[in-house]
């Protein structure tokens, strides 16, 4: 993955690769000999990067990059037939996506040895923002519930459980996207504000299905229940929380008005 950035020269950017990339260099030396043998020795269209970097340094951050992404060299490097690096065209800027990944780690540098370096007391040793950081094994580093807005707008909530159980059940566990219940509850919260009460419900009882200990969600779907005239549900729903967390006197007093006390 050789010609995915070039130099911007600077002692900074150079500190700031330098680390991660002596890490994932152990990570080329397991490399398979077939796969490190269609790396070039020597590199061309070097933009960001610096143009004297080494084989090994150069291909580690590449490596980190795929890593950090969950892709391989072809998403930025056209050429090349399935996993083999044969005939991939490192230096070719054919793929929009290299010229992403080049403006990405610009603003990188730029946060590590700008930005963050003015915050006012900041943590030793320093925090630094790397591509991990944001994409977590993801070539498009968005949230859960933003994913899942997308397919709500474009074709509807169950549409978005059905995309959910698909998220699920190929990333749980792996911290590409964050499954905790707070993330469906913030989702509804976000639909409800926009007027989608319908889709919310849809949302949350999803969320009560897989976090049936998460009052915040049993709640949420007793308002929601509420509003919407059921009031079969909305007593359920507040009963669930009770059961949960018996002093929450919001749901006590729900509660009553729903039965008329």
């Amino acid at each position: 993955m050789a010609g995915i950035v070039a130099t911007a020269g600077t002692s900074t950017w150079r500190r700031a690769l330098r680390r991660p990339a002596v890490e994932l260099v152990i990570g080329v030396a397991l490399t398979a000999p077939a796969a490190a043998a269609q790396i070039p020795e020597k590199f061309e269209n070097l933009q960001v990067l610096p143009k004297d970097i080494s084989r090994d340094e150069l291909t580690g951050i590449m490596r980190g990059f795929a890593t950090a992404l969950g892709v391989r060299c072809q998403y930025c490097h056209p050429g090349g037939i399935g996993d083999s690096l044969e005939g991939v065209d490192f230096k070719s800027d054919e793929d929009p996506d290299k010229g992403k990944a080049r403006h990405m780690m610009k603003m990188v540098a730029d946060l590590n040895g700008a930005t963050l370096a003015q915050l006012p007391d900041r943590d030793q040793p320093a925090v630094e923002v790397q591509c991990v950081t944001c994409h977590h094994g993801l070539p498009r580093p968005v949230t859960l519930a933003a994913e899942l807005s997308q397919v709500i707008e474009r074709q509807g909530a169950e549409a978005a459980v059905t995309r959910y159980r698909e998220l699920r059940e190929e990333f749980y566990g792996s911290g590409a996207y964050d499954f905790r219940a707070n993330s469906l509850n913030g989702l509804g919260r976000s639909l409800v504000r926009a007027g989608k009460s319908a889709e919310a419900i849809v949302i949350l009882e999803l969320n009560a299905e897989q976090y049936p200990q998460d009052a915040m969600a049993a709640f949420a779907l007793g308002q929601l229940y509420a509003r919407a005239g059921n009031r079969e549900k909305a007593i359920a729903s507040y009963e669930r929380v009770l059961q949960l967390e018996p002093d929450n006197r919001q749901a006590q007093q729900a509660l009553q008005r729903l039965r008329g006390g």
